[in-house]
């Protein structure tokens, strides 16, 4: 058998072993995953790291740091391709495209224009795709054929001042965005079927985090960072139910997801440290009530993953670290910075703890308190990476530059 059969051979083989993992393997339907706190449940990590990954397909997408979301057999990806944004639906066996949705939209202005495309990721829920562009356009797609359901600018062409980066989220039937700039904004909650408004809230100006749910008593609430606090907003009509002052200090931005934990809720901002309170429901209201302050360690973008009592997360200045969720103790600190922007989406697959900075190694360490130790170091993408690696099954997938890759684990 000559070389070009083997390589056919091999590369037929990975495209069956990548599609019957798809029809078996856990969703990735919106920011952070399933749930939304970084948490994945089904993905196979190997008890012996194979020296190298396996490439099952390479597609070029356009720009962006929008995480794509993962359903079934489709990949729904949001990026940017010459003067549109576009979203498109991919064969998540061999990157095919299954349709596209494109729209003309002005790209970022100034110190951003080297981000040209989104930064928000798509949700994905009730047969729709939800997207919000840099520019504040807010879409809903048919995920079957990516005919427009409705679109939209709910508080105009306003944005903070590095552009649009919160991820819609999806729940109850409807879409709750966080819009408008620093000093004016707020959030909306929209009909998925139909776009018209629920409730609107406008009692801060928006930053770049977003928004978790979360349920103290018989209330839900969605819990985000503004630009200046943080703030728990009622899902049945938009009310304010509390607020706490998180002004950044600085070039620090408030851009990490609040972290939901049982009653508490866990923030974090550069310059600031990483805090946690409680919610407590009384006859009047809620209130707020301090759990602990931990000075050492604050993250800028990426939000950390708490497992097993355990707070893992990526400083501001690179270095990952380890907190006691219920004390908030440091537990480690690695003096290696991996990443000096403080860039590193951080997943949890349960036996093992995956960081992927901006340069493109994912690595892999041990979900522990004790120390440090890591698992694997992987190059999986040669073009810088912002966007959470997508892990299912065997599968990973990493949205580098412009492009998607899928990686197998043999």
């Amino acid at each position: 058998m000559n070389a070009s059969k083997r390589v056919v051979i091999v590369l037929a083989v990975c495209a069956i072993a990548f599609s019957a993992a798809c029809a078996t393997a856990q969703d990735w339907p919106q920011w952070r995953g399933p749930d939304r706190d970084g948490i994945v449940a089904d993905f196979n990590t190997p008890e012996v790291w194979p020296p190298d990954l396996t490439v099952a397909w390479t597609a070029t997408v356009g720009t962006g740091d929008a995480t794509p979301a993962l359903v079934g057999d489709r990949l729904y990806v949001f990026s940017r391709q010459g003067d549109d944004e576009v979203a498109l639906c991919l064969n998540a066996a061999d990157g095919s495209e299954l349709w596209r949705n494109a729209y003309a939209a002005e790209p970022p202005t100034g110190a951003s224009g080297r981000h040209p495309g989104p930064r928000s990721s798509a949700a994905v829920a009730d047969g729709m795709m939800v997207t919000l562009g840099v520019r504040s356009v807010v879409s809903c797609l048919n995920t079957e054929t990516g005919e427009v359901v409705w679109r939209g600018m709910p508080m105009g062409n306003t944005a903070p001042k590095f552009f649009t980066s919160m991820s819609p989220l999806i729940t109850d039937g409807m879409v709750i965005v966080q819009l408008g700039s620093e000093d004016s904004g707020g959030m909306v909650a929209l009909d998925l079927a139909t776009g018209d408004e629920q409730w609107r809230w406008e009692g801060a100006g928006t930053a770049y985090a977003s928004p978790a749910l979360m349920t103290v008593g018989d209330t839900t609430q969605v819990v985000t960072l503004t630009s200046s606090s943080v703030a728990g907003i009622s899902l049945a009509d938009g009310s304010l139910l509390w607020e706490i002052p998180f002004v950044p200090e600085g070039r620090a931005y408030n851009a990490a997801t609040p972290i939901i934990d049982g009653d508490t809720v866990i923030y974090t901002g550069a310059g600031r440290g990483t805090h946690r309170v409680r919610i407590v429901p009384g006859d009047d209201g809620f209130s707020v009530e301090p759990v602990w302050d931990n000075a050492d360690v604050a993250v800028q973008y990426d939000t950390p993953v708490v497992q097993d009592g355990l707070l893992f997360g990526l400083s501001n200045s690179g270095n990952l670290f380890c907190l006691d969720a219920a004390t908030g103790e440091t537990k480690w600190i690695v003096e290696e910075s991996i990443d000096r922007g403080g860039f590193g989406p951080i997943v949890s697959t349960g036996d093992a703890l995956f960081v992927l900075p901006s340069g493109g190694d994912l690595i892999a360490f041990a979900p522990t308190g004790d120390a440090y130790t890591e698992l694997a170091r992987m190059k999986v993408s040669d073009t810088p990476t912002y966007a959470h690696p997508v892990l299912s099954g065997n599968r990973i997938f990493i949205k580098g530059e412009d492009a998607l890759t899928a990686w197998m684990l043999q």
